[in-house]
């Protein structure tokens, strides 16, 4: 992301609409509005419905700010300048479980309806607007709210098609992750796509016909034609406003029905066959309410790694402002969030992320999504029980696991890491379905050298079972 001379920096996903642009300066996340903008931002906080979805933490609290904070466009000093209050985490709906989704959707969807009824409506419908406070989901784009006009229907349900009721119908309806169909592309899923999927039977699935099949022949029909000839169709065949918010409860209505509750996994009972002994977790949970604790001043960002049911999820956020909890599973991710969210937590953050393979750069330029570790500067990390995963499981060498670790830590971050011996059983197990002598490096006094190379190690632990290690290192340092 460039800096400009005035430690100004464009938010690189914020260039896609010419009214509006986000600005970051410092820890301050700002959009400057051309003229039009600022006139529907005036009327926007003249309503009665953004101010209450505001108070309802529905909406990001917003305010205007000084115009001369951030440059101008193109020459053009902006006619009125934002502050909105900043998310701890930036994620992306691929990294998010079906539940996640699905109630990133009906917030969407539920605010699209509160617009409508005051004469607005939100020009874009990307899942991208969403973001979240721990379990409770959030809408960001204040930039996308307009004033509705007569006869036009909402301009953003393809967006919406593609970035959430796809994905949403493609898991409901056939059992299919849509995680790494949304990662595959920014735009999300096309309906050509998913149209072979959907044929015989499968067509009467809730809502195939209607947004898949349906659509999809619309906007063929209509690939000649341009936006405003589609525009005046619709007005000619009688297309209103009451029209629009029928169609919107029909859409909510729909989401409602897609379900899925996955089936249990071998990850989603780990905790009960990982193997610890009563004695081991309890040194385990103690060491790291320490290490976390032991960073002098309160972290304001926690990773937990290979989070699982969030057990240490839960025990860093009673030391910690934020904790983003990544797992691979999302099964798994998705029975955590809807805990979290039964809780009302707002300081934990689910994410689904495959460690060996995480989000990269997407989009324009592969910037305009940034990577996981290009969004990670976090305090402490937590990776426990992971090493053995990732150095056996995945052939990743030990030094390029550390290197890893290292690279998600804020400077003067901390590492708390578990080493699991080769002894182990978990590790035994591993190895067993490797080539005898492939991992000879795999050694705790090498996994140490490693580590105390990358930084300084101020805690270690052994577990009473002896045949694993925790240790708290300060990268860098």
């Amino acid at each position: 992301m460039a800096i400009s001379p005035t430690g100004v920096r464009p938010e690189p996903a914020s260039f896609r609409d010419p009214a509006n642009r986000v600005f970051h300066v410092g820890d301050e996340v700002l959009r400057g509005l051309d003229p039009q903008a600022a006139q529907h931002w005036r009327a926007l906080t003249g309503s009665t419905f953004f101010p209450a979805l505001v108070a309802a933490r529905k909406v990001c609290a917003t305010e205007d700010a000084p115009p001369t904070l951030v440059p101008a466009a193109t020459g053009t000093p902006w006619a009125a300048v934002l502050r909105h209050e900043r998310i701890p985490f930036v994620s992306h709906p691929y990294e998010w479980s079906f539940s996640m989704l699905h109630d990133a959707a009906l917030l969407h969807l539920e605010i699209l309806n509160a617009a409508l009824g005051e004469g607005f409506t939100t020009k874009d419908g990307s899942a991208y607007n969403l973001q979240w406070r721990g379990a409770e989901p959030v809408f960001i784009d204040i930039g996308s709210f307009e004033p509705v006009r007569d006869g036009e229907p909402w301009a953003g349900y393809r967006q919406f098609c593609q970035t959430v009721l796809y994905p949403l119908m493609l898991t409901a309806h056939l059992g299919v992750d849509f995680q790494p169909w949304l990662r595959a592309r920014v735009d999300g899923i096309e309906a050509d796509e998913l149209r072979p999927l959907f044929t015989g039977a499968r067509r009467l699935r809730p809502g195939v016909l209607t947004h898949l099949h349906l659509h999809g022949a619309m906007q063929q029909r209509n690939a000649a034609a341009s936006t405003t000839e589609v525009r005046d169709q619709l007005r000619a065949a009688g297309f209103s406003r009451e029209l629009l918010l029928a169609t919107v409860r029909g859409i909510e209505k729909l989401v409602r029905k897609l379900e899925h509750r996955p089936a249990g996994t071998h990850w989603s009972d780990y905790q009960r066959t990982c193997g610890y002994t009563v004695r081991d977790r309890v040194a385990k949970e103690q060491f790291v309410a320490a290490s976390v604790a032991a960073a002098g001043t309160r972290p304001r960002l926690v990773l937990d790694l290979g989070a699982n049911d969030g057990r240490y999820s839960r025990l860093a956020a009673g030391h910690a402002d934020y904790v983003v909890a990544v797992e691979q599973d999302p099964a798994v991710v998705d029975e955590l969030y809807r805990k979290l969210r039964s809780e009302g937590q707002r300081r934990i953050l689910p994410l689904v992320l495959d460690l060996a393979d995480p989000s990269p750069g997407g989009g324009w330029r592969g910037v305009e999504r940034a990577g996981f570790a290009e969004r990670a500067s976090a305090d402490v990390v937590l990776a426990l029980a992971v090493v053995h995963h990732l150095a056996i499981g995945r052939n990743v060498p030990l030094p390029e696991v550390v290197d890893w670790l290292a690279g998600l830590t804020a400077p003067g971050g901390a590492v708390v890491v578990e080493f699991v011996h080769p002894e182990d059983p978990m590790a035994t197990r591993l190895l067993a379905n490797k080539p005898a002598g492939l991992f000879p490096d795999y050694r705790r006094d090498a996994f140490e050298t490693v580590l105390a190379a990358r930084g300084r190690i101020t805690d270690r632990l052994e577990l009473p079972s002896g045949t694993r290690t925790l240790y708290r290192t300060v990268m860098g340092g």
